[in-house]
């Protein structure tokens, strides 16, 4: 069970690239506009995710916290940067 203030989380262990990063773009989403969530972790067993995640990020425009190993999986923490100045009526 998770807090209320615990970041989202896409439980993505088990599955195969490129599916963490897509369940990880729907999240973050999901949750653009909800200023109150700044983070949001993924757990992958896939060790493609090591790359992909933070490569997301880059591509993206978000902040790749960082990873830790959790024993089965790792948990990749992402920052939600939402847009402002001009460009952010997209």
């Amino acid at each position: 069970m998770t807090a209320p203030d615990d970041p989202p989380v896409v439980d993505a262990r088990g599955q195969r690239c490129p599916l963490p990063v897509i369940r990880l773009a729907r999240l973050v989403r999901l949750v653009e506009d909800d200023p109150t969530v700044l983070e949001v972790t993924v757990l992958a067993t896939d060790p493609a995710a090591a790359h992909d995640v933070p490569a997301w990020c880059r591509m993206r425009g978000h902040r790749f916290v960082g990873a830790r190993d959790e024993g089965d999986h790792t948990a990749y923490v992402v920052g939600v940067v939402r847009p402002s100045g001009p460009a952010a009526g997209r």
